[in-house]
């Protein structure tokens, strides 16, 4: 049987709404895309590395990696895209079996995690996908989602809700073209803790992880 090829793919916009040029200006001693390729390169399992972006610097920041590159149109780099859109055009341009998205917006994702959920992919299920437990008082319509108001439990004794924070996704590519989806039918959850799951959207964000991944350091990010 063919051995299925595991190509990891970081998705770099130019332009950056809330942060501008967040994947390639200064973050700490590197950037956020010369960070995720520092980590991806040391990963055991995967085949591909690909840059998928319309910016300029980051075409070079990954021919100095000697990693592959795909220019994206300008179409897909606009903000009118959907998700789903987004997904299917680079599952479409993509040649794998396994398609890893690997955003450069979760900085803190540990070589041994990406591991461990591709390990994981290969005990039956067709995505991995990474999680963040939510352990607060949800509420919609002026209504509570997670609780009964004249029963207020404590924060910890709340039901377990999962929302996806999307630094780990794995998934068959046939899958994620055909749906334009992320998560598979048969999803395996990982829990992620509170440093791997910080995710950069604005430039409190942006600090924020900057702050942890000096106090951390690559040495971290790379042990196993």
């Amino acid at each position: 049987m063919r051995k299925k090829i595991i190509t990891a793919v970081v998705p770099v916009r130019k332009n950056s709404e809330r942060v501008t040029s967040k994947n390639t200006r200064n973050f700490a001693d590197t950037t956020l895309l010369d960070l995720k390729l520092n980590v991806l390169k040391e990963v055991n399992g995967i085949d591909n590395i690909i840059v998928n972006t319309d910016c300029e610097i980051s075409l070079k920041i990954a021919k100095k990696h000697n990693v592959d590159t795909h220019r994206r149109i300008d179409y897909y780099a606009s903000s009118a895209v959907t998700n789903d859109a987004h997904w299917r055009h680079l599952a479409e341009v993509t040649d794998t079996d396994i398609f890893i998205l690997a955003q450069t917006t979760s900085p803190l994702i540990r070589k041994s995690s990406f591991e461990r959920s591709i390990k994981d992919y290969f005990e039956g299920f067709n995505s991995v996908n990474s999680v963040s437990l939510e352990k607060k008082f949800l509420w919609k319509d002026n209504k509570p989602l997670n609780y009964q108001i004249d029963n207020t439990p404590k924060s910890q004794d709340l039901p377990e809700i999962f929302s996806l924070n999307f630094g780990i996704t794995i998934i068959d590519k046939k899958i994620m073209y055909e749906t334009g989806n992320v998560v598979g039918d048969r999803p395996k959850f990982i829990v992620l803790d509170n440093k791997e799951s910080v995710d950069i959207d604005d430039m409190l964000d942006f600090e924020f992880a900057e702050h942890l991944y000096k106090k951390l350091g690559m040495n971290w990010l790379k042990k196993d």
